[in-house]
């Protein structure tokens, strides 16, 4: 259980604070509301190019790291198709200057010329490495065009293609900050040993002169239902064939999210899940497989990736995969089996929540995705998850209707000919 209490600002920003007497630590956490989804097609690419920006300096702060390492502070930041998250952990007796620093760019982040060739460059370098570099590097490339034909999800996080951060103007970029990185579209939480005023009179010092943006306004195209399978198979560097198999989910939000997020425990969390014990341990066709869900606001994906050992024709494989699959939607989960899934998960909630930053974060997403008060609610959701509805849940996911599935096969390496 995490208590905390909240506050709204006049100017729209939502304020939680957690008081943790056990640590000398604080962590702050900003979370905007803003994402992949909400880019123009055009211009993909730039939530998470924002992500390096707001470290790029603001009107009291041109070298955001430097005075926070000065404070004792570490700070990063992430960006998923929903929202952005940057946070800072440091000494509690410091906590100011992390609310100093994110009020700063909140108010007023300097987007220079300079600024921005830089963080772009950086930016396409990690697509570079990331996406066209790394082996497999571009699964969500290919698993989004797939999957999803009208919701913006049809791009990955890091966007389509890097033309759409090079040939970005400054104010483009702007505009899209303007747009979306203001306390009205933002939730601050404050974790650490401080009282919840103490936590609301910083907020509102540092915070609640802030004007606020425009209500943020969002008509997200609804993605058709997929009446047919859909596959693509690719010759690329990699070092083992793979299989990524991506099925349509409901919203975070939906009652049936819960049984989907499970299902995933079932076929792949430990030794004895259903994949690794089929394909792994008696019948080697796999050398790894995962299995997880993106969690998104909207209809997201269940992704499962598999390695291939390299022992069995590729349609084999593939076709083992669909019979454990079809299987859950056709055999009952057994009792002993979910109580397992139950206390592992049970288990992940208690570590998560035994660290200041991971409370601070996750009232901070909660916050966004509906209210707080769910971080403390869902544990009894997903523990009232029966048998029953993980088997209804299987049966509408796993099938090849609703499926997207991408194939790696290694490019054959050319040798040199003997003269």
């Amino acid at each position: 259980m995490v208590s905390f209490e909240r506050r709204v600002l006049s100017n729209g920003l939502r304020v939680l604070v957690h008081e943790d007497p056990h640590t000398p630590l604080a962590a702050v956490n900003v979370a905007y509301l803003v994402g992949s989804r909400d880019e123009h097609p055009e211009r993909t690419g730039f939530a998470h190019l924002f992500e390096h920006l707001m470290f790029s300096g603001s009107r009291n702060a041109p070298q955001f790291d430097d005075v926070l390492q000065h404070a004792g502070g570490e700070n990063n930041a992430y960006t998923t198709n929903d929202y952005t998250t940057f946070y800072e952990i440091l000494p509690a007796q410091n906590v100011e200057t992390a609310l100093f620093l994110e009020s700063d760019r909140m108010l007023d982040l300097r987007i220079t010329r300079r600024a921005l060739d830089t963080q772009r460059r950086v930016v396409v370098e990690e697509f570079k490495e990331t996406c066209l570099s790394e082996p497999y590097g571009d699964a969500f490339h290919h698993l989004s065009d797939l999957l999803f034909q009208k919701h913006p999800y049809r791009w990955p996080v890091i966007g389509l293609r890097p033309e759409h951060i090079l040939e970005a103007t400054l104010e483009e970029v702007r505009a899209f900050y303007r747009r979306w990185y203001t306390p009205n579209n933002a939730v601050l939480s404050i974790c650490g040993p401080l009282k919840a005023e103490e936590g609301f009179a910083l907020a509102e010092r540092w915070f609640g002169s802030i004007p606020p943006g425009l209500p943020p306004e969002r008509a997200l195209p609804a993605e058709p239902p997929q009446t047919e399978p859909r596959e693509r198979w690719i010759a690329a560097d990699v070092p083992v064939p793979a299989v990524f198999m991506a099925f349509r989910t409901p919203p975070r939000l939906h009652p049936d999210f819960y049984a989907a997020d499970l299902l995933c425990d079932v076929l792949t969390l430990g030794q004895s899940s259903r994949l690794y014990r089929r394909l792994v341990k008696e019948q080697p066709m796999l050398i790894s497989v995962d299995a997880s869900t993106t969690a998104n606001f909207d209809p997201g994906m269940l992704l499962i990736e598999a390695k291939l050992s390299g022992k069995y024709p590729l349609q084999e494989v593939i076709d083992a995969l669909w019979t454990v699959l079809e299987e859950l939607a056709t055999a009952p989960i057994g009792e002993r089996e979910l109580a397992k899934i139950r206390h592992r998960f049970e288990s992940t909630v208690i570590y998560s929540e035994t660290s200041v930053l991971n409370k601070a974060q996750y009232l901070g997403f909660y916050e966004l995705l509906q209210r707080a008060e769910l971080l403390n609610e869902e544990p009894a959701i997903y523990e009232q998850v029966s048998a029953e509805d993980m088997q209804r849940v299987a049966r509408h996911l796993f099938r090849r209707e609703n499926a997207a599935v991408l194939v790696y096969r290694p490019r054959p390496i050319a040798r040199a000919v003997a003269r």
